[in-house]
């Protein structure tokens, strides 16, 4: 066993500790409805492209882009009115030139148009005739099929924690069900004669169990699944008896407190008794926290070392070393494939931005660390496609009195 309280630095201690640790893919498949914060745990393909159908992004007119060239205020484009476009149903209407039809957003382009013109631009002449006050780009106001995402494209990796946005994005894909990564299972064990339950009454030199709660919230926030195993005396046998059960259940096996120079910490001694490697770190070079204990003891039922980790049982220290080591080890189990960003970050912009004044933009973007700082790439698209706020780490803020923003300048980024 390593010298007792032998400290090593963080990422030495972690390296050590996962060289001795073997993880199990293990997956399952789940309603896209309960899949929320579950990780991926295979690359998603779109079974059909996204729209599926060229579209009108805007309530109009379908109408041919050529027919409105010139036109303005003084000279409008004057088109017949062939018919209405009905949500839900393919256009029963063929376009020719000079044509137009009535459509809303969402509609169905009807053949022969290749653009929509907004209704603000138009005027009604007739119940069969429309002034078009301004002209159109082809391909304006309409969403083409497979513009969002292609069939086959692949929509979402491997190890991507599924937020709102992805599961819209599967819904519209119509896939229903999902296959995700199984949680971990984290065995949460406190210990000490001083320790008591919450809802107890406390007495003289008692204290309530704070790490049971604080770090099950820690282990389910970063995707593992809690099991207590409520609050052990300090004595040997019943510890090694808790730890032992918990093992066999567990892929992470938590024990708070007995992990200092104590005479009656039992945590190492019970933990080199219960399988090898057993004890790898006692101590790691970090305030607070520092008598941390870091182990791996053998699984013969599955065939592999199974994570144990002795934890200070100071509330404060505790959850720190616990969010050093417990959640990078839950997101590797979890395969989890993570872009940089935290909740609100500063960024450096990777091109220029034009903006209109006197409106707050929010742009799409993806976060990418060049040089150790975090950089914002824009996503350009049309905002109704689910996609492209998939792709996305976050919401760049151009705030409402900017014109634009330049190359280089820090901006502010809402994350996901």
């Amino acid at each position: 066993m390593p010298e007792f309280l032998r400290r090593l630095p963080p990422p030495d201690a972690m390296a050590l500790w996962l060289s001795n640790i073997q993880f199990l893919l293990t997956s399952e498949e789940i309603d896209t409805t309960l899949a929320l914060d579950r990780v991926s745990s295979n690359p998603i393909l779109a079974p059909h492209p996204l729209p599926p159908f060229s579209r009108s992004s805007v309530d109009g007119f379908a109408l041919m882009a050529a027919d409105t060239y010139g036109a303005s205020d003084s000279l409008p484009a004057y088109l017949e009115i062939s018919g209405e476009v009905m949500m839900g149903r393919e256009p029963e209407i063929i376009l020719h030139p000079s044509q137009s039809a009535i459509i809303h957003t969402g509609g169905m382009l009807p053949p022969g148009a290749d653009a929509v013109v907004m209704v603000e631009h138009t005027q009604m002449v007739s119940t069969d005739e429309v002034e078009v006050l301004k002209p159109v780009a082809y391909g304006e106001n309409i969403l083409k099929i497979g513009e969002d995402v292609g069939q086959g494209e692949e929509i979402i990796p491997a190890g991507v924690f599924l937020r709102p946005q992805e599961i819209g994005g599967l819904m519209a894909l119509g896939l229903t069900r999902v296959q995700v990564v199984r949680k971990p299972r984290v065995g949460i064990i406190s210990t000490g004669d001083e320790v008591i339950a919450p809802e107890a009454h406390i007495g003289p030199g008692q204290v309530r169990d704070i790490n049971s709660y604080s770090l099950s919230a820690l282990v389910e926030e970063a995707g593992g699944i809690a099991n207590r195993y409520g609050i052990v005396p300090d004595a040997e046998t019943a510890l090694r008896e808790i730890v032992a059960e918990a093992l066999k259940v567990n892929e992470i096996v938590v024990i708070t407190a007995g992990s200092s120079a104590s005479v009656r910490d039992l945590t190492s001694q019970v933990i080199n008794n219960i399988g090898e490697p057993g004890v790898l770190v006692h101590g790691v070079n970090v305030r607070p926290g520092k008598p941390t204990i870091l182990a791996a003891c053998y699984d013969s039922t599955v065939g592999i070392n199974k994570a144990v980790i002795g934890l200070p049982g100071n509330p404060v220290s505790a959850l720190v070393i616990a969010r050093m080591f417990i959640v990078p080890l839950i997101e590797k189990w979890l395969r989890v494939n993570r872009s940089f960003f935290f909740d609100h970050i500063k960024a450096r912009l990777t091109i220029n931005l034009p903006s209109q004044a006197g409106r707050e933009d929010l742009i799409p973007v993806r976060i990418k660390l060049k040089n150790g700082l975090p950089e914002a790439e824009p996503i350009f698209g049309k905002s109704n496609l689910i996609f492209g706020l998939v792709r996305a780490d976050g919401l760049l803020r151009v705030p409402p009195d900017a014109t634009g923003l330049s190359v280089g300048e820090t901006v502010d980024v809402i994350v996901f």
